[in-house]
């Protein structure tokens, strides 16, 4: 979207009254409960003798809870029973005195056509026999949904329990839908989500119709950013559902994928489970880099955890609890940069260059209570509390002692109320939202920075001593409400609206480095340094630290038109604001502003720092705020269009698509810089060596002393003048909101083969995404140029502000473009072929104009001279099958192959050394594969007559030990690679269980 379109998106008043209709009829049903995202929907025509069925009765009863939910049919027959749990129901229908039952099962957030018939009309919509169940085991068929416009896929609870797994993260099987990946860091152990071209962070997770976004930091979702530890205890998840584009307006704050989840609950039997994971450094191959020490590092996962639930009064209420914990020690590569081999660094750091390993604790709870008060009113409360802390920054060229201490706590409560009456559903929850993530170092004192000398910071060659990650302290605290409107007694419609607020504080602290960080040339001095940063909090100042009480309000309102038989038609539009006064309110130091329209000292007499920065592109007074001149951004209207038809009348051959926009949100720890660096900051400063000559007493250049390893020595340099050599960041005032633009084609097709019954989909999908945001170096040479008469490369940072250090920009401007195809071949688990298949099989053309997770982009004047890359962040070719079987004597067995090309990364390539000719260029290993992983699964139940069940379980990860490398380190003039950072080598994982 251009400037002018989101001009021309501000004169509408007509959206104004759209706003006061959809808000008028949310409070004419003000009443909270269920939300719509995870709420399951039946709906069809009942006929009799053939003939539709006027005021039939259709009632759907959980048989697992008995809840219970009654309807009539209109005047042609079509009922819709909306706002169900997923799961199991009988469907009984009554009409003129005769009656039918049905089992079903329905997915999470699924609209299930189910025809019914009386008097001899068969049903329609479900496969198999209806089935007498019980609370132990569903055996209902599940209905297939086809009439979706949305680029969707499921995720069933048998997949989450018996498909193999490095971890307990339900996030994991995410990668059996078409177009996910789902990845675990081999250096941090983190995780995290991705769809298409766009990173991690542009996911939104929705548990029970809630999202867990992020606003702070990176991930997507809250305690994602840099962990190991898990979102959500998988025992809690039932199944999920994960939607790739095209979703509907219900869904907000994202622009890539949407994944809807929904909690179990305890049923009118109490159940319970046990487990117990272990696997260690026995149980795991060699790692490559062990390989070269001769011995394994000791490691150890293990995970454990339980659940049980059960009626509180039978039918009408019932309760769920569960905990998970896991305790991780894992090995940390640590080896020289650059190239270098440990007897090449000198002698007293040679010991410190070894193998190491690094705890990890985490626990996670949850608690739910529902209560049916009648047929009409549905209570739900659930709880959740996470806990984790680990040991992090340790591996490649950081020694243990460089380490950081980390922790994640969460707090998450919901209270959720559903009302229906008559035609009307009304859904609305009330919640509460905890979430920090901090950092502290692992030890406190002076920073050791081997490096190769190329640069103030060079390149790493290895870092010891106390590290560089300082105090962080990041999170959000806050309440929403929300609330949806469900109406269907409108012939061949169903309407949604709802509307959402969110009032939560935004906070951030970093204090970075903390530790003093000294820069040693192993091209010439190992013991005096050429480089020293550091950082120092200003008086009468926050100290680096920053809070905004941020308020979000969302509206959207949604029609499904069944316009006939075959065709479906999804109408939608959303439209989120988000107002941050940090962002709004602040004011530009005047000292700044001062310093910035001053001579610029190396220029000629007369030219500001400002005509300096006109001359290269950047009118400055658009960075520079009076605390009145920013506005919030208004224009995130998001329609959301798509269609289904039914080719041939029976919902087997389904052609759909859609088109729809969606806006996601810039994270406040990239906005609060603006201000965090005014009240901490951070300075270098050069010593005057052979190798690194500077003039003493002139800028930031010292001779060295002693007594410059004292925090206090540093400190004084910088008292009293807060400017010197302190970087300065300036957001855009009229900064805008991510957004992507998706569309889609595609088929969808129920067949039988080799005697079997088969869902299958294509899809064509084009995203795209724009307005990522960015911060730009605005340094400028006195005449405007970024680079040097002759070079090509070599960023102007001693160009920087007047008395200050450099001018760092945040604006808008990272794009990708993804073209895909999506394949998914399903054979689904029934009771009479106890066993499935799922093939999901992504292709994808993508591009993008900055190097995939970066939003920093200092080496060019503008991200349009970074041009357009081949995107870093996705396989071109990826191939994900997964099954389970039931086996004899009580068995199970499940596999999951996962193959994929390699990805195209990025390096520097300076032709002949030389530093001035550098330039951007991308490299693609030539092996066919770039990851290939094959796991296995097996379980064995033991029956002990009574009601306990014990299990046991063999986990084969990487059966066949590929080696598989996250980053590669490429020698150009020599056409050759390394590969580091191995992913998981061949590991067995035992469990052991206990079911009642």
């Amino acid at each position: 979207m251009n400037h002018d379109e989101n001009s021309n998106h501000r004169r509408h008043p007509a959206r104004r009254l759209l706003s006061c209709a959809l808000a008028s009829c949310l409070l004419l049903g003000a009443a909270p409960a269920f939300a719509q995202s995870t709420a399951a929907t039946i709906r069809g025509q009942v006929s009799l003798d053939s003939a539709p069925a006027a005021a039939a009765t259709v009632t759907a009863t959980n048989l697992a809870t008995g809840l219970t939910r009654s309807v009539q049919s209109g005047a042609n027959g079509n009922y819709s029973v909306a706002g169900l749990p997923p799961g199991s129901y009988r469907i009984d229908v009554s009409a003129d005195g005769k009656t039918r039952s049905q089992n079903v099962t329905v997915q999470v957030g699924q609209v299930a056509t189910l025809d019914l018939g009386v008097g001899g009309v068969a049903e329609t919509g479900a496969t198999g026999p209806a089935t007498t169940l019980d609370t132990v085991q569903v055996l209902a068929p599940t209905v297939v949904e086809t009439k979706t416009s949305e680029v969707a896929a499921y995720v069933s609870t048998r997949q989450i329990e018996a498909l193999p797994q490095t971890s307990r993260n339900f996030l994991a099987f995410a990668d059996t839908v078409p177009g996910m990946r789902f990845e675990t860091n081999p250096s941090d152990g983190s995780t995290k989500l991705q769809s298409g071209a766009q990173s991690s962070s542009n996911i939104n997770v929705f548990i029970d119709g809630v999202g867990q976004k992020n606003y702070v930091l990176q991930g997507g979702i809250t305690g994602q950013d840099s962990s190991r530890g898990n979102p959500f205890p998988q025992l809690a998840i039932g199944e999920y559902k994960v939607i790739t584009s095209n979703y509907k307006a219900e869904y907000d704050q994202l622009s890539s994928a949407a994944v809807s989840a929904v909690t179990r609950s305890g049923t009118n039997e109490f159940h319970g489970s046990f487990f117990w994971d272990y696997s260690n450094t026995d149980l795991r191959a060699t790692k490559e880099s062990e390989k070269t020490q001769g011995q394994k590092e000791r490691s150890k996962d293990e995970q454990y955890g339980f659940a049980f639930g059960g009626p509180i009064v039978k039918d009408v209420a019932h309760f769920f609890v569960t905990y998970e914990g896991k305790d991780y020690t894992s090995p940390k590569d640590v080896f020289p940069g650059q190239g270098y081999d440990v007897s090449e660094l000198p002698a007293f750091l040679q010991s410190s260059v070894r193998n190491s390993t690094v705890p990890f604790h985490e626990d996670l709870y949850f608690g739910k209570i529902d209560w049916s008060i009648n047929q009409d009113n549905l209570l739900e409360l659930t709880v959740k509390r996470r806990e984790e802390k680990g040991l992090g920054n340790v591996g490649d060229q950081n020694t243990e002692s460089y380490a950081t201490d980390t922790r994640v706590n969460e707090t998450r409560i919901d209270l959720r109320w559903q009302l229906t009456a008559g035609d009307w559903l009304n859904d609305a929850h009330v919640t509460y939202e905890k979430a920090f993530w901090a950092m502290e170092p692992n030890s406190f004192g002076n920073g050791y920075v081997l490096t190769d000398g190329t640069s103030n910071t060079g390149n790493l060659i290895l870092a010891t001593g106390s590290g560089s990650g300082g105090y962080q302290d990041k999170g959000q605290d806050g309440y929403s409400f929300q609330n949806d409107l469900t109406f269907s007694g409108w012939d061949n419609h169903t309407l949604k609206m709802g509307v959402k607020y969110k009032q939560v504080k935004l906070n951030t602290l970093e204090q970075q480095p903390y530790n003093p960080q000294y820069y040693y040339d192993i091209n010439e001095s190992t013991e005096i340094p050429y480089y020293i940063s550091f950082a120092s909090g200003f008086s009468g100042t926050s100290g680096g630290q920053l809070e905004s009480k941020s308020k979000q309000f969302g509206i959207y309102i949604q029609d499904d038109w069944q316009v006939t038989d075959r065709l479906t038609l999804n109408l939608g539009l959303r439209w989120d604001y988000e107002k941050t006064p940090s962002y709004l309110d602040a004011v530009t130091d005047p000292d700044v502003v001062a310093a910035i329209y001053s001579q610029d000292p190396n220029a000629a007499a007369g030219q500001t720092y400002a005509d300096t920065l006109a001359l290269g592109g950047i009118n400055i007074s658009d960075y520079i705020s009076t605390g009145s001149n920013r506005k919030a951004f208004k224009d995130a209207w998001q329609p959301r269009l798509g269609f289904s038809y039914d080719l041939s009348g029976d919902e087997r051959h389904v052609l759909f698509g859609g088109a729809g926009r969606s806006y996601d949100r810039n994270l406040f720890d990239y906005l609060a810089l603006e201000q965090t660096k005014a009240t901490f900051g951070s300075y270098g400063y050069q010593v005057d060596t052979a190798l690194h000559s500077c003039t003493v007493g002139s800028g930031r250049c010292l001779a060295w002393d002693e007594s410059l390893r004292d925090q206090a020595t540093l400190e004084a340099l910088v008292a009293g003048n807060s400017a010197t050599g302190r970087e300065v960041d300036l957001l855009a005032n009229n900064l805008k909101v991510p957004y992507s633009d998706q569309f889609s084609i595609g088929i969808r097709d129920t067949f039988q083969m080799f005697g079997y019954d088969w869902n299958s989909s294509v899809t064509l999908q084009r995203i795209v995404s724009k307005d990522g945001f960015a911060y730009l170096l605005g340094n400028r040479l006195p005449d405007g140029s970024f680079f040097a008469d002759g070079t090509i490369s070599g960023s102007p940072w001693g160009y920087g502000i007047p008395g200050y250090g450099s001018l760092i920009l945040g604006t808008n401007g990272i794009e990708t473009r993804n073209n895909s195809l999506l394949v998914g071949l399903e054979k689904p688990y029934t009771s009479s072929s106890p066993w499935s298949l799922n093939v999901a099989y992504t292709y994808s053309d993508a591009k993008e104009n900055r190097q995939f997770g970066e939003h920093y982009a200092l080496d060019y004047a503008t991200l349009a001279d970074y041009g357009w890359f081949t995107s870093g962040g996705l396989a071109r070719h990826r191939l994900v099958v997964s099954g389970v079987a039931d086996g004899p004597w009580d068995t199970t067995f499940s596999g999951k192959l996962t193959l994929a090309t390699p990805e195209y990364y990025y390096t520097t390539y300076c032709p002949n050394d030389d530093n001035t000719q550098c330039r951007i260029r991308q490299y693609h290993p030539d092996h066919a594969l770039g990851f290939k992983q094959l796991d296995l699964a097996a379980q064995k139940v033991w029956d002990t007559g009574s009601n306990l069940k014990l299990k046991m379980r063999l986990d084969l990860l990487n059966v066949f030990n590929w080696k598989n490398f996250d980053s590669y380190s490429v020698d150009w003039d020599a056409d050759s690679y390394t590969g580091y950072n191995q992913y998981v080598t061949r590991t067995a994982k035992l469990s052991l269980g206990l079911d009642w």
